[in-house]
Formats: structure tokens, sequence, C-alpha cells
């Protein structure tokens, strides 16, 4: 099956996998998707990752979901897509987005790679807006 928003592609996993209780997911891999992985991982919303090169043509990459210890909640509550295949959106270091008022993250796609909105904000660039997560 062909997908067109393999970043939308992406996140439904995570968040189907949530939502399903499941300790790990398994997402085909790209640069893309590995560099997503990295961001979640440095802001401490998933527990580990391992990317697989021997699945498929790109490989596999293995995410280990983290969860609070009371309620067994996700600790990841939202994933949402910003800027889509149709509709790109793009902003600039002063009009990036605050997520839940500095509370959740912003992706953003730089000239030199994907990082967090704090970190696009203190090396005064912008990009592209890929997704929220909080």
């Amino acid at each position: 099956m062909a997908v067109n928003d393999p970043i939308a592609d992406y996140l439904t996993r995570i968040r189907n996998a949530q939502m399903a209780g499941h300790r790990v997911v398994q997402i085909p891999a790209s640069k893309v998707k590995k560099s997503i992985t990295e961001v979640l991982y440095n802001e401490g919303l998933i527990y580990r990752y391992k990317f697989d090169e021997q699945d498929g043509p790109q490989g596999s990459i293995s995410i280990a979901l983290k969860y609070s210890k009371p309620g067994n909640q996700p600790v990841i509550r939202s994933l949402k897509r910003v800027s889509k295949p149709g509709l790109r959106i793009y902003k600039s270091a002063n009009e990036l987005p605050r997520v839940i008022n500095g509370l959740g993250v912003a992706i953003i796609s730089t000239s030199q790679g994907l990082m967090t909105d704090h970190e696009a904000r203190s090396k005064n660039i912008g990009g592209e807006v890929l997704c929220y997560v909080y």
C-alpha cells in the first residue's frame, strides 16, 4: 500500500499503538522518521528506539513507548500533523509556534536538520513545521 504522507502515517501508528496499550511499535524507516524518533527520544517522550536495517528495503524503526506510572497513561498525549503535502506550513524563527505555552514540542524541519521549536528559536532559524507533540 502506497502512503502519500509518511509522516502522518508515522504519527498515526504511534497514536494507534498507544490507544491499544502496546509497549513497542514497528514503523517502516526513512531518514525523516529516524530524525523525528531521535527528537522524541531526546525530549523524553519515548522510552527507547532501535533502527533495524535488515527489515525490508529501507529497514524499520522499533519504538518502545513510554507510559506514566500512576494510571498507565501514555506520556505522549497528542500527535498532530501541521504541514501536509497539500499545504506546507513554513515559519520564520520569530514566528515559530509555542505548543501549550512551551509545555509541548513543535518539530521543525530546518536547513540544519530536524529539531524542536526551542532549539530552532535559540539558533534563530525557521523552517517547515512538521508536527506538534504534547
